[in-house]
């Protein structure tokens, strides 16, 4: 039983933690992407549609490029991935969809997985994102 209540926290805490980061991220590419990668760990990569992007330069050079973005987060679900898979490192899922309006576009929906690793400090755990696929939903009707 008691590892079942483990796990049961676990899961209570990936859920505060991935509703915290996901309305933080979606603010942040919507109203100061200046500054989104620092969401970001060094090395994270970022499937976009199937376009691979890695590092925190390239990361940059390439959410400068997508226009201005209005993000509305419809479902949003998430658990921690087990230690075993991750070398120890704290992990969580996070799966959101919805949909995106992009300046000069019509809205589309999407999908988007996060990977969040738990960068610890002795006063405070700060959700950094290891690896993001962003997909839109709706390519088959172009």
């Amino acid at each position: 039983m008691a590892a079942s209540m483990d796990f049961k926290t676990n899961v209570d805490q990936a859920c505060r933690a991935a509703e915290q980061f996901v309305n933080i991220y979606y603010e942040t590419i919507d109203k100061r992407r200046r500054v989104l990668t620092k969401l970001y760990l060094d090395k994270a990569t970022l499937v976009w549609n199937g376009n691979a992007v890695s590092g925190q330069p390239a990361l940059m050079e390439f959410f400068e490029m997508l226009p201005s973005s209005e993000f509305q987060i419809t479902m949003l679900d998430c658990q921690p991935v087990h230690e075993q898979a991750t070398e120890g490192q704290t992990t969580v899922l996070v799966v959101t969809s919805g949909t995106v309006k992009f300046d000069g576009n019509k809205q589309r929906f999407f999908n988007q997985n996060f990977l969040l690793t738990a960068q610890a400090t002795p006063t405070l755990t700060v959700w950094k994102i290891a690896s993001d696929c962003f997909r839109f939903q709706d390519w088959a009707s172009l």
